[in-house]
């Protein structure tokens, strides 16, 4: 028996195989959960990615920017399982202007582009799927250090530093319900979402220097194994937390192990 067996969870930002999302659908079904996907854009593309997984889940669209989608969240979920038991958020986007060192003139509408689709997003996400979660459900989020200033990454840095606000304002807010909500903040990882940020590759030297057991760029499972606990019953009375899997960067010093 697997930690989430019989659970019925939501993923979104499945993209490629290499993306966090998809190797937390592939652990979740490993582990006895019944996945559904959700995708935005390139629908065909999500739904050849989905079939490289253990069983091939259902793909739904769902632009978490659109109202209405998001208001036939729950009907069209429930049209493949009765019910949700954890949800998966793993969606940011920023315009090329909010990134790349441009922070002191990027435009309004670029930064609440970047924070809407990367932050507010969460709040909407959850409150889509509220009718079909009951209590001991969960919602995880991905995140990347929002506690300083990442050369490049700019206006979604402070996109993430709003999605970990609004973490803990959802635990609040959806705790009476006995939904839990928290963040997984990984380190850098390879995905074609990563490859777009601008000076990406500075990150590589980082946690090179940084992270006591060292940090594989290439591998995303480590931040879906800690997505996959969170959404197990192992964690009964942990929300509102922001659990760092990024080899213990983190917590190191500038000059690492070198110091």
């Amino acid at each position: 028996m697997g930690i989430v067996d019989g659970k019925r969870i939501l993923v979104t930002g499945v993209i490629t195989d290499a993306s966090i999302a998809f190797h937390v659908a592939r652990i979740a079904q490993e582990e006895g959960a019944v996945v559904v996907l959700t995708g935005f854009g390139r629908l065909s593309l999500v739904e050849r990615i989905a079939r490289r997984l253990p069983d091939p889940p259902p793909v739904i669209e769902l632009d978490v920017t659109d109202d209405g989608q998001l208001a036939s969240l729950a009907g069209r979920v429930a049209e493949h399982v009765d019910g949700i038991d954890g949800v998966v958020h793993s969606i940011a986007n920023a315009p090329a202007g909010a990134l790349g060192g441009n922070f002191l003139q990027t435009p309004w509408p670029e930064v609440a582009s970047a924070v809407h689709v990367s932050a507010y997003s969460l709040k909407s996400l959850a409150m889509a799927a509220l009718p079909l979660m009951k209590p001991g459900g969960a919602v995880v989020g991905l995140d990347f250090d929002a506690t300083v200033a990442w050369p490049g990454y700019d206006w979604m840095g402070v996109a993430k530093a709003a999605l970990e606000s609004t973490a803990r304002y959802l635990a609040r807010d959806l705790g009476p319900n006995g939904i839990r909500v928290n963040l997984v903040s990984s380190g850098p990882v390879r995905t074609l979402a990563a490859r777009s940020i601008p000076g990406f590759d500075q990150f590589e030297g980082v946690w090179a220097g940084r992270a006591p057991p060292g940090w594989d760029l290439s591998d995303g499972q480590p931040a879906a194994r800690g997505c996959v606990a969170l959404l197990s019953d192992w964690f009964p009375a942990t929300t509102g937390e922001i659990v760092h899997v990024d080899g213990g960067a983190h917590a190191i010093g500038a000059s690492g192990q070198q110091g």
